[in-house]
C-alpha cells in the first residue's frame, strides 16, 4: 500500500503483540462502567500518554462507540516533533499497528484539503508523531472497519484552529467521527493541576471556545493539544452539536502514586441534543427509536431478501444508507404465517456489522434456517408478516428490580449454557418479572430458579420492535 505508515510506538507506548493489545484494550473497556451520551454523538477527546498511564481514561471517550458505526474518523493530534505553519493532513495509504492497517480516507482528506488556506501534506508532521497513532488501537477494538484521515497541527493559534474546524465542518457527513487528541497540564503538583484541568473541563462542558482558547493563552490552564480540543469543539457545533459531556479526568498521579509533578488526561464528548440527537435513543440514553423512513427501509430489506431467494429475481437497490442504519446492532426477524403462527425466528444479540446488513441475514435464516420449521416456501409470500426487533446494547444487572417487564428483554448465561426472550414476549404472554426470569432460564436450558445462582449472569435489553402490520410499506 502505497503511503503505509508502520507504527512507532507499537511495543512501547501500547502493546505490541496483537492478542495482548486487544485483550488488554477488552480489559478496559469491562473495567469501567458503562458510559452513554443523551443524542448523536459527533466528536471526542481523548488523551495521547502511554496506555499504563492514560489508557483507563480514554477506553471512556471509546467504550461509547460500542454498537456504533463510523464510515471515517478524523483524527487531530498536536505535532510534538515538528514545527511548521497550519496544519498537515495525510491523503495516501495507511496506518499500520499490531492490529492491522487502517486505510486513509484520501477522498475525504482532498476535501479537507482544498477547503483549508493552512493545510497540506508535511511527511515530517507525520513520521515520527505519536498523538494520532495512539488513538486507533483503541478505535480497532471499538469500530472494527472503518477509513480515518490522520490530522497533525503545527501551529494551534486561533487563526489555524477556525481555518481547520471550518474545513472539517465543510468537508463531512453524519457517518465521520471527529476525535481531538490532547493531554492537559504537564508536571504541576496535583492540587495545582487539577485547578489548571478543572478550567479546561469547564470550558469543554460550557462549549467555550473562546474561554478556552484565552485561558489557554494566559497560561491559566494547559493542554498539550489545545489546539485539537479547540478545533473538535468548533466543527462539533457547526454540526449540530449542543451538548458536552466531560466523561473522565485523572491524572499521572492516580496511576503512579507520585503527586509532585502530575500529567493530566480527559475524555469527553460533543452530542446533538434534542429531537434530532435523541430520535434514535431510547431512555437512560439506550439506542432505541428508528425514524419512521427507517423502519420501512428495514422491513423493505428484509422481504426483498426472502422474496429474492425465493423468486431468483435480484433484490431492489438501496437507496444510500447512513445514520442509524449504519450502526452495529443486534437484530432479530420473526415471521409469521397463515393464522398469525409463528414461521421462523433468528437473531444476533450483539451488532457485528451495519444494521441493515444484521436485518437483512436474519430474515434469511429465519425464513430458511430455524431449525424448528420447514423453509419458508414461494406459496407462503403472501400471508407472511415480518415483525423486527432492534436490540440497544446489553447491560449486565446485579438486582432483578431493574427489569421493567415489557420495556427489556433478558439475556441470560451460565457456563455454555444461554438463553435470551425478547421484550415482547413477556407482554404476549402476561408474564410478571420472575416468570419472566424463569422462563428465560428455561429456554437457556437451566432450572427456572437458575437466576438466583450467583454464577448467572443476567442481561437487560430494549428493543425497537415494528413490523409490516404497524409500518406502513409501499
Amino acid at each position: 500500500m502505497g503511503g503505509l505508515r508502520k507504527s512507532v510506538i507499537a511495543g512501547t507506548w501500547y502493546p505490541g503483540n496483537p492478542g495482548i493489545l486487544r485483550a488488554y484494550i477488552e480489559e478496559l473497556f469491562a473495567k469501567i462502567p458503562a458510559v452513554e451520551v443523551d443524542g448523536r454523538l459527533i466528536g471526542l477527546i481523548s488523551p495521547h500518554a502511554g496506555y499504563a498511564y492514560s489508557g483507563e481514561v480514554a477506553a471512556y471517550s471509546y467504550k461509547l462507540l460500542r454498537g456504533r458505526s463510523f464510515e471515517s474518523v478524523i483524527i487531530i493530534g498536536p505535532s510534538h516533533r515538528a514545527f511548521f505553519h497550519g496544519s498537515s493532513v495525510y491523503d495516501r495509504g495507511g496506518f499500520e499497528t499490531p492490529l492491522g492497517v487502517v486505510p486513509v480516507d484520501a477522498e475525504l482528506a482532498a476535501r479537507i484539503m482544498s477547503r483549508g488556506s493552512r493545510l497540506s501534506y508535511i511527511p515530517s508532521g507525520h513520521s515520527l508523531e505519536h498523538s494520532v497513532e495512539i488513538q486507533l488501537p483503541f478505535l480497532q477494538v471499538a469500530l472494527g472497519s472503518f477509513k480515518f484521515v490522520p490530522i497533525v497541527m503545527g501551529d494551534q493559534s486561533r487563526e489555524s484552529c477556525a481555518d481547520l474546524a471550518s474545513a472539517i465542518a465543510g468537508s463531512i457527513s453524519g457517518d465521520t467521527l471527529i476525535v481531538g487528541s490532547s493531554d492537559l497540564s504537564h508536571y504541576h503538583s496535583d492540587d495545582h493541576a487539577r485547578k489548571m484541568d478543572y478550567r479546561v473541563l469547564k470550558h469543554i462542558e460550557d462549549m467555550d471556545v473562546e474561554g478556552l482558547l484565552a485561558d489557554l493563552e494566559k497560561g491559566s490552564s494547559e493542554a498539550c493539544g489545545g489546539g485539537p480540543i479547540a478545533v473538535t469543539m468548533m466543527a462539533a457545533e457547526k454540526l449540530g452539536a449542543n451538548g458536552a459531556k466531560v466523561l473522565k479526568y485523572a491524572n499521572s498521579g492516580d496511576v503512579t502514586g507520585d503527586r509532585s509533578e502530575v500529567v493530566g488526561y480527559a475524555s469527553a464528548a460533543f452530542y446533538v441534543k434534542g429531537q434530532e440527537g435523541r430520535r434514535r435513543e431510547g431512555d437512560n440514553g439506550e439506542k432505541g427509536g428508528l425514524s419512521e423512513e427507517e423502519k420501512v427501509l428495514l422491513l423493505r430489506i428484509a422481504r426483498g431478501a426472502i422474496e429474492s431467494r425465493l423468486t431468483g429475481r435480484e433484490e431492489p437497490q438501496l437507496p444510500r444508507v447512513s445514520g442509524a442504519l449504519n450502526e452495529k446492532r443486534g437484530a432479530f426477524v420473526t415471521l409469521h404465517g397463515k393464522g398469525g403462527r409463528l414461521r421462523g425466528c433468528i437473531g444476533c444479540i450483539e451488532g457485528r456489522m451495519p444494521l441493515y446488513k444484521t436485518v437483512r441475514e436474519m430474515a434469511l435464516a429465519a425464513a430458511f434456517n430455524d431449525p424448528r420449521f420447514p423453509p419458508v416456501s414461494r406459496q407462503e409470500l403472501d400471508n407472511l408478516e415480518i415483525e423486527i426487533s432492534v436490540l440497544t446494547p446489553l447491560r449486565e444487572i446485579k438486582d432483578i428490580s431493574e427489569i421493567e417487564v415489557g420495556k427489556h428483554g433478558i439475556y441470560i448465561t451460565r457456563g455454555f449454557y444461554s438463553g435470551l426472550l425478547l421484550p415482547q414476549v413477556a407482554t404476549q404472554y402476561g408474564w410478571d418479572r420472575l416468570e419472566f426470569l424463569e422462563e428465560t432460564c428455561l429456554k437457556a436450558g437451566l432450572p427456572p430458579t437458575a437466576w438466583k445462582d450467583k454464577n448467572t449472569n443476567i442481561y437487560i435489553f430494549s428493543a425497537d420492535v415494528f413490523g409490516e402490520r404497524d409500518v406502513k410499506v409501499t
